[in-house]
């Protein structure tokens, strides 16, 4: 990325061509209050009034689209490639097979799509200035269309394991990291931060917070990924982050509706079914949500599960109208934009065929439809489905009013370009990264501490061997765990060796690590979702039968300890990123005192009715 304080020029990235203002004035002398207005203030963020002041307007924008265009303005859907008109072959032929168009550009212009979600393996993230060039790539392409209006972008930057756009733009600890640091401003920070980098790249909806209450160790796709166990502290850091993401201009969305966190399936690859009683469902799964609304979230997110408490229809929640319309609109009092979860998911397709499912969305009350498997399929379902007469336009235009208002309070009605002196002034600053480091250190929990181990000292333990699971990176980080954590302790004064054991060590990969914990004045072992039967336990227990000091730091879920009773001292950092394995070798190394509180509790591993730790526990030297 380049520096704007090293002297050089940064180039606009604005690409020459029409203004938003020229284009809306053109479409008709009606629209040109809600340029009016949204230019007045000069800023990227409108503000909140803009949705109930122009509404005459922006309905006068839908009035002027075809069908085919309505039908268009309610998908979001993936992409392959780093430029909107120019991707690698590779991603062209990715696109071309999945999509039927060949860039970004045929995309728009085939369909007319009102919303893009990046991803860093569909290659749309490879950098901060390709990011900007691309976004504003897309942006010219949808307003050079016939009525053409601005695309609002998305990704899922929740920080911790999942994040879209990596380095050098500023990697925070993920939500039950902060859980475990139990503070608000933190997660406002967070919010205000992260939202300002991606607002900078032109990203102006991120899918997070999670706002699902995770109560059930075994949840495979949840876990480290929601603040906690409790719902009204789970609420309270909800609310924070939305409001700092949305002082930011970026679109916070509270997922996944009506909540998420007590499920043993993977709604990717499963459908998940909820047995909460309604009862508890409102004081348990519907806290944070209630939170993210009454902080004045823009989007919440559905989820592929079925609650027969509150639908016993058997479909899942995202085709729910009991659900979405009766319980989301109605009885929350919710009127902002509803987005699915990703439509490709099996939660979703299991029980309709992809024709069907966007369709039966619509009628239960969504209002963006989030990249389904087939573009062509989905958005052919709801044009014929209109046609038909099984839904109006009327109800098409209900869900593009509201999202037109997202777009015009988010200020892309006025200006959705950004510029290479925006990106350096804000993406991955130094002061950016500070504020990752210090939240970071704040979320350190220390969960056994046998006679007093930690901190290590470096006269006493100067040797340290680093072993462990070395997970894929969930984002562009440094290296694998290992590397990272043996980095940080050799930064810090000691002589730290990396040794990658994985998730599953072999007879042999195990004989190889207790052989060199035998040359090591301590051990650090990463460990990631260990079993009662897993080769991990193995690991651990054959290196704490060498009589070497071992210290064990549970990289995802902090239940890990429960498993391990014999280690010298735990650490739990709630993900693998950077900026949370650096923070707990200062906190090894006794440069920080930890300071995390356990957001969850966990259940002893020979009898799961009772509980080892409750929610708050942790150590501090």
């Amino acid at each position: 990325m380049r520096d704007s304080s090293t002297g050089s020029t940064a180039r606009p990235s604005r690409p020459a061509g029409p203004s938003r203002r020229t284009v809306l004035a053109a479409t008709a002398g009606a629209t040109a209050g809600v340029t009016a207005a949204l230019a007045a203030g000069g800023s990227a963020y409108a503000g909140d009034d803009v949705d109930r002041h122009d509404d005459k307007e922006l309905r006068a924008l839908i009035s002027r689209m075809t069908l085919e265009e309505k039908v268009g303005q309610l998908f979001v859907m993936r992409v392959y490639g780093h430029s909107a008109t120019a991707p690698d072959q590779a991603d062209i032929d990715a696109n071309l097979k999945e999509i039927g168009v060949r860039t970004a550009a045929e995309l728009i212009a085939k369909y007319r799509v009102g919303g893009i979600i990046y991803f860093a393996w569909a290659h749309n993230t490879r950098n901060p200035h390709q990011i900007a060039d691309l976004s504003n790539g897309i942006q010219k392409v949808s307003l050079d269309q016939p009525r053409g209006l601005p695309v609002l972008i998305s990704t899922d930057q929740e920080h911790g394991i999942v994040a879209r756009v990596g380095k050098p733009a500023t990697l925070f600890p993920g939500a039950m990291a902060l859980g475990a640091g139990g503070s608000r401003e933190d997660a406002r920070t967070v919010g205000r931060i992260g939202g300002a980098e991606l607002h900078a790249l032109g990203i102006r909806q991120d899918y997070s917070p999670v706002a699902d209450v995770n109560v059930n160790p075994a949840n495979p796709v949840i876990g480290v990924r929601s603040f906690g166990a409790d719902p009204d502290a789970v609420a309270g850091l909800v609310a924070a982050e939305v409001k700092g993401y949305q002082a930011s201009g970026v679109a916070a969305t509270a997922k996944h509706f009506p909540g998420h966190g007590d499920t043993a399936v993977d709604s990717h690859f499963g459908f998940p079914v909820i047995t909460h009683s309604r009862e508890l469902w409102s004081t348990l799964d519907a806290v944070p949500f209630r939170a993210a609304i009454r902080a004045g979230i823009d989007s919440i997110m559905t989820a592929h599960i079925m609650v027969p408490a509150l639908d016993p229809s058997g479909d899942p929640a995202t085709l729910s109208r009991p659900i979405l319309t009766g319980i989301l609109r109605e009885e929350l009092g919710y009127d902002g934009v509803v987005v699915t979860d990703s439509l490709g998911m099996e939660g979703v397709r299991q029980k309709y065929g992809d024709d069907r499912v966007p369709v039966l969305a619509l009628k239960a009350g969504v209002d963006q439809l989030l990249n389904p498997p087939s573009l062509d399929i989905a958005w052919n379902a709801v044009l014929n489905a209109v046609r038909g007469g099984e839904l109006t336009e009327a109800r098409l235009e209900e869900s593009i009013l509201r999202v037109l208002r997202l777009k015009a309070k988010l200020g892309l009605l006025s200006d959705p370009y950004v510029t290479d002196g925006g990106v350096d002034r804000a993406v991955g600053i130094p002061a950016h990264l500070r504020a990752a480091d210090r939240i970071a250190e704040r979320t350190t929990t220390l969960l056994v501490n046998k006679e007093g181990l930690l901190p290590l000292s470096r006269r006493r333990t100067p040797k340290v061997l680093v072993v462990g699971a070395d997970p894929a990176s969930p984002s562009l980080s440094d290296g694998p765990p290992t590397t990272v954590l043996a980095g940080a302790l050799t930064e810090l004064g000691f002589t730290a060796t990396a040794l990658s054991t994985g998730t599953a060590p072999s007879t042999a990969t195990i004989a190889r690590a207790v052989a060199a914990a035998k040359d090591a004045d301590a051990v650090v072992v990463g460990t990631y979702n260990v079993t009662a039967t897993g080769s991990q336990k193995t690991l651990v227990e054959q290196l704490v039968a060498t009589g070497v000091p071992v210290v064990a730091i549970a990289i995802r879920n902090p239940y890990d300890v429960a498993q391990l009773p014999s280690v010298g001292a735990y650490v739990a950092t709630y993900s693998w990123t950077d900026v949370e394995l650096r923070a707990a070798a200062r906190a090894i190394a006794g440069r920080v005192d930890p300071h995390g509180r356990l957001p969850v509790p966990v259940q002893r591993a020979d009898d799961p009715t009772k509980v080892l730790y409750p929610i708050g526990y942790g150590l501090t030297y």
